[in-house]
């Protein structure tokens, strides 16, 4: 008999997924600003480097405990880092307390979505993987979506301030819901120091080495985005920082729908080849039409992208890795993602330094990088149909 995918407990982790994705994300269009007020305009592109800095370090510790301890316990860890940096930024006020605080934040990506990726895989059948990862990441996509928009309206109808508040109320709204999820890892260990304790053979699964890359390079894009939208949409006139956020979700949720399933109908590779041609012709729109009609264009066309390759690359980890090191695998992929992100940030911020004319620059370099992961796929899969004559 079948395994069934659409249960109570997949709903449950979904619901999760979303008021947590909505808590780390309705903070990101403000913060730009908010750095530049407290006097850290030159540390904008730090937001989100240190956010993915922490987030990459801690993917070793996250994949051998989500193996060991179950994944359960880790998720609960990574919502719990969002609730305690809500009630702290108010606090740690100054640039050096703010970029701190990033860093510490860093630590709920770093932790939840492997778990998380790692429970789907567990409850789903394997060949509905890309489906159960896909409505699962339309749940997460939702929180990126209305996170973004309502932060910004919070923060115009009352403060910061408040919008941290509100932050923290989401992530243990987060935390409730784990708290009722039945546990999947079949052999749970008790925690111990050798929990943590990381040998280099913990941190990168080679086995998935080719979905991490095209991961990498393709989320550069992403790195970019975070630190450069919200200051170039508010120079084109656009009020609301997080419509752009918005745009690209929803188109992202949209092509979801339907996105994981046709992964497990035409391949990981197909979808994902699609994928990139579509992110680098939506990197190019952006970069090229300075005005607001351009940008959500560009935005609606990004969201189609990304909505396209998560859910494949996502399978497409899990399909290469080996069942037991199920943790280590997602990991591994997160790590790829987090230094893609981290790269493009901090790139994107180091060279931008409030300059206006940069942007578009910046955005290009994002389109070509993500064609050198294009490259990469096209000659891989050539080699294998060399290979398999």
């Amino acid at each position: 008999m079948e395994q069934k995918l659409y249960t109570l407990n997949f709903w449950l982790l979904c619901s999760s997924s979303l008021l947590f994705s909505a808590s780390f994300n309705m903070l990101i269009p403000e913060l730009p600003s908010y750095l530049s007020s407290i006097g850290g305009a030159e540390y904008k592109g730090l937001i989100i480097a240190l956010f993915t800095l922490t987030a990459g370090i801690s993917r070793p510790f996250s994949g051998k405990l989500t193996d060991t301890i179950g994944r359960v316990p880790v998720m609960a860890v990574g919502s719990s880092v969002c609730f305690i940096c809500g009630f702290l930024y108010p606090i740690l006020s100054s640039v050096s307390g703010f970029l701190f605080l990033r860093l510490l934040h860093g630590f709920s990506t770093g932790f939840k979505p492997t778990a998380t990726a790692a429970y789907v895989a567990d409850i789903a059948p394997s060949s509905r993987w890309g489906e159960a990862l896909g409505i699962h990441g339309l749940f997460f996509s939702t929180g990126m979506a209305i996170g973004p928009a309502i932060g910004s309206a919070i923060t115009a109808s009352y403060s910061i301030d408040t919008l941290f508040y509100c932050s923290s109320l989401l992530a243990f709204l987060s935390i409730g819901i784990l708290l009722n999820l039945k546990e999947t890892l079949a052999k749970k260990q008790r925690f111990s120091s050798q929990s943590i304790k990381i040998t280099k053979n913990d941190i990168i699964d080679l086995r998935v080495f080719p979905a991490a890359f095209v991961t990498l390079l393709s989320y550069f894009a992403y790195g970019t985005i975070l630190t450069l939208i919200p200051d170039w949409s508010e120079y084109i006139g656009l009020k609301n920082k997080g419509l752009f956020f918005m745009v690209f979700t929803v188109s992202s949720l949209l092509i979801r729908f339907v996105a994981g399933k046709t992964s497990d109908r035409y391949g990981r590779t197909t979808i994902i080849t699609i994928g990139l041609i579509v992110l680098i012709i939506s990197l190019s729109i952006i970069g090229s039409f300075q005005s607001v009609p351009g940008l959500l264009i560009g935005s609606f066309i990004y969201g189609i992208a990304t909505g396209l390759l998560s859910p494949a690359t996502n399978a497409w980890t899990v399909d290469l890795s080996d069942p037991a090191h199920r943790g280590k695998a997602m990991a591994t992929m997160y790590i790829a993602l987090e230094v893609g992100i981290g790269i493009g940030a901090l790139c994107s911020g180091w060279f931008y330094q409030d300059r206006l004319t940069m942007i578009p620059r910046l955005i290009f370099l994002a389109a070509g990088i993500a064609g050198l992961a294009l490259l990469y796929l096209v000659k891989r899969r050539y080699n294998q149909r060399q290979e398999a004559h």
